[in-house]
């Protein structure tokens, strides 16, 4: 474990650490096993002593996911909408009952929501992991204006890197002394928000698939 920690000490002291902060976080945004999240709060943990500096790595690490976002939304607007094509509508002769009619029908509530939400959604994905891939290569399918994306993920990379930061930041300064503990409290919290997230995204799903039940249910069964 010491040698662990000599090591972590070396690589979060090199200037070298905000290029490989923003690497992660770039290749994080279209190829999600790579753990941004993860990275960005340990910065942040070693931070509380010094090196690396705060705002470098909160940079860093907004900069490399708003680079990352832009590399999957392009390749939704791209690939997403010859993928669409082939996808058969509802009311064909292939289609009518079949598994593409429906996955056309859930492209097109995704589409219905993003152009709706667009701006909230993509907010709220960036702190789940893997939801923010599924809505940037969704956005770039459906073909969302690109400015707007550009400014809402502008808005969102902002925020999660400041998040990310500070929750390791948090958890350096309660555990100065000891930088595992304060990895774990702030792997911790980051662990506790995404579950209240994606709770509260529950609900208000559930909730609303309740409501439209209800509409939906004809008068006399009313």
């Amino acid at each position: 474990m010491d040698s662990v920690l000599d090591l972590l000490h070396q690589t979060m002291s090199s200037p070298w650490v905000y290029l490989a902060l923003f690497a992660i976080a770039v290749v994080d945004g279209f190829f999600p096993v790579v753990p941004s999240e993860t990275a960005v709060i340990t910065a942040g943990v070693f931070a509380a002593t010094g090196q690396p500096d705060l705002p470098l790595v909160v940079g860093a690490a907004a900069l490399g996911a708003f680079v990352g976002d832009h590399v999957s939304y392009a390749i939704g607007r791209h690939g997403g909408g010859r993928l669409l094509a082939r996808i058969p509508a509802a009311g064909t002769a292939t289609g009518r009952t079949g598994r593409g009619s429906r996955r056309r029908a859930a492209f097109e509530r995704a589409r219905r929501g993003i152009a709706a939400r667009g701006g909230l959604i993509l907010t709220v994905a960036r702190y789940v992991p893997g939801g923010r891939t599924a809505v940037t290569l969704t956005m770039g399918a459906t073909r969302f204006p690109r400015r707007r994306f550009l400014a809402f993920d502008a808005l969102a990379a902002l925020s999660w890197g400041i998040y990310s930061a500070l929750v390791g930041y948090l958890g350096g300064l309660a555990f100065e002394r000891d930088p595992v503990r304060g990895l774990l409290l702030g792997l911790g919290l980051a662990v506790a928000l995404t579950v209240v997230v994606e709770a509260v995204r529950w609900a208000r799903g559930r909730r609303r698939r309740g409501a439209c039940a209800r509409l939906s249910r004809p008068a006399d069964a009313r």
